[in-house]
């Protein structure tokens, strides 16, 4: 082969790996997909096409990623194997995977060679960048050239992508320009009887939300609330603490020491026209806070850890996004929604305020919130393909 070479070296340099503990779940009857990402962001894409093969073809999914990824019904999540010829193997053999699809262009070249000895259909999809494991440093001569030679599907998120891949070694006619894979439904539920009770009581009351908002965010929030009140005094702020035992002492700072009118879901209290802010709390709850709140500000990514909630989740849900600048594992979407000016970012608290009090207006907010709906909407087709291809790889396509 050629790139055997290469691969020597790269097998040799993984020798003294600890051998893992290969406690891994039984294996499910049927055809077992497996469908892999090189990061907890691309793991979110593979999660919806998991979906679509159990849902409309019924094929058990084996899905890898770092941190053992949750799928749906029918998914085993788990971290990948070691690359190494032993792991691979073994795993290859407990799994007999009959397609495997791996996502964003990071090749494990231990694992994509046994795959590709072994036969078994293998397709790169939502391929940014091609490279060899980023954590195994080394000089691998013709290595990548010579994998991604003998790869017969890449399909890229743009022509950039392409153009790296057929650089890097991959066959002209084995790459194509596919587009980005939809990230899954992020319209998360709420109950209807719910969401008309509240929106009777809100009434056409102006509304924005924080959630999951940290400690360390919680006056900046309230600084800003603040100043919206100046600009529109019926505003209603709707707060989702990050820490749901801080309730209390986060209430009782709000009331007693700075004089808010305050309400509390937990304690069946209802916004009346005379609340200024609605404290909640529950993780069951968060489609219902979107869908009543115009405008959503996305906690832990002013000063906190980072932002927890995907933030798709309120952009397809029609709320205009306010964020900072820490995106935690959420940095590929965020950038997405940026360069479709879909999301306000701030930087501070004076900025956060100043981002609320432009969304203020009905029709600011709106254009930003149809960017966003835009953004989290994206990729159907792409995914309808990547089906597709699976039930070509499978021989089911007929």
């Amino acid at each position: 082969m050629p790139y055997s070479l290469g691969l020597t070296l790269y097998n040799l340099s993984a020798r003294r790996s600890a051998p893992s503990a290969r406690d891994w779940p039984a294996r499910p009857a049927g055809r077992v997909v497996w469908l892999h990402a090189a990061s907890v962001e691309g793991a979110v894409a593979m999660a919806e096409l998991a979906r679509r093969v159990i849902a409309e073809d019924g094929h058990p999914v084996l899905l890898t990623a770092p941190g053992c990824p949750v799928g749906p019904v029918g998914t085993t999540g788990m971290e990948p194997p070691a690359d190494n010829p032993a792991e691979v193997r073994a795993f290859l053999d407990h799994w007999r995977p009959e397609a495997v699809v791996m996502a964003e262009g990071e090749l494990r070249p231990a694992l994509v060679a046994a795959v590709l000895e072994r036969r078994i259909p293998l397709a790169l999809v939502n391929a940014r960048v091609p490279g060899v494991l980023r954590d195994r440093k080394g000089w691998w001569p013709g290595l990548l050239r010579g994998l991604l030679s003998q790869v017969p599907h890449v399909w890229t998120v743009d022509e950039t992508a392409a153009r790296a891949f057929r650089k890097a070694g991959a066959q002209p006619g084995a790459v194509a320009v596919a587009g980005r894979m939809e990230e899954g439904s992020a319209v998360l539920p709420a109950a209807e009887t719910d969401r008309l009770a509240l929106a009777g009581l809100i009434g056409t009351r102006p509304v924005w939300l924080a959630v999951d908002v940290p400690e360390a965010e919680e006056m900046a929030v309230i600084e800003a609330h603040r100043a919206g009140l100046r600009l529109a005094h019926r505003l209603l702020l709707i707060l989702v603490p990050q820490d749901a035992t801080r309730t209390d002492a986060l209430v009782a700072r709000l009331t007693e020491g700075e004089g808010w009118s305050v309400a509390r879901r937990a304690l069946d209290e209802d916004p009346e026209p005379e609340t200024e802010v609605y404290v909640v709390n529950g993780p069951d709850e968060y489609g219902l806070w979107y869908r009543l709140s115009p405008i959503t500000f996305l906690g832990g990514s002013l000063s906190g850890a980072g932002c927890q909630r995907n933030p798709l989740e309120p952009a397809a849900l029609g709320s205009a996004i306010i964020h900072g600048p820490r995106p935690g594992v959420h940095g590929t979407i965020f950038g997405r929604l940026g360069a479709a000016l879909a999301a306000r970012s701030v930087a501070s608290g004076p900025d956060l305020t100043e981002a609320l009090g432009d969304l203020l207006s009905p029709d600011r907010a709106a254009r930003l919130a149809q960017a966003a709906w835009g953004v989290a909407s994206d990729g159907a087709e792409v995914t309808d393909r990547v089906v597709g291809l699976l039930r070509r790889m499978l021989g089911e396509d007929g």
